[in-house]
C-alpha cells in the first residue's frame, strides 16, 4: 500500500515538473499580440476542411478550430497547439519554416487515424 502511494505521488510530481519546464521548439505564443493572419480549421467526421494550410514564418497567426460535426480536437505538436471544443483559438508565431502535422486529438471513431492535415510555414 505504501509503495502504491509513493508511486502515485512520484508520478504526480514528475507530471508537475514536466508541465513547468520550458523549451524552445520554434514557436512563440503571444496572447496579447495582434495576429497578422488567421487560419480556420473545420472538423467534420473523419476529415478536416483542407488538406493543408499555409502561414508565414515569424508572423503572428490566429489558429481557430471549429468542430462542425462529431467530437474532435486538433493537435499540432511542433507548435505546441492543442484546441478542442465547439470553437477555440490560439495566437502563435511560428519561428521555423517547415511542415507541421495537424491531427485529431480526440478518439472520434473508426476514421480517427486518417484525420490528419498539414500546416506549412513558409519563409
Amino acid at each position: 500500500m505504501k509503495k502504491a502511494i509513493a508511486f502515485a505521488l512520484s508520478s504526480m510530481l514528475l507530471i508537475f515538473l514536466a508541465a513547468c519546464g520550458s523549451s524552445s521548439n520554434g514557436t512563440a505564443e503571444e496572447s496579447d499580440l495582434t495576429p497578422e493572419s488567421e487560419i480556420i480549421i473545420e472538423a467534420t467526421n473523419y476529415k478536416f476542411d483542407q488538406e493543408e494550410y499555409r502561414v508565414k514564418k515569424d508572423s503572428p497567426v490566429k489558429i481557430t478550430f471549429k468542430n462542425v460535426e462529431g467530437n474532435h480536437g486538433i493537435i499540432i505538436p511542433g507548435l505546441k497547439v492543442e484546441l478542442k471544443g465547439k470553437t477555440q483559438s490560439k495566437v502563435v508565431v511560428p519561428k521555423e519554416a517547415g511542415e507541421y502535422e495537424i491531427a485529431c486529438s480526440i478518439m472520434c471513431g473508426a476514421g480517427h487515424s486518417t484525420m490528419v492535415s498539414k500546416l506549412i510555414v513558409e519563409e
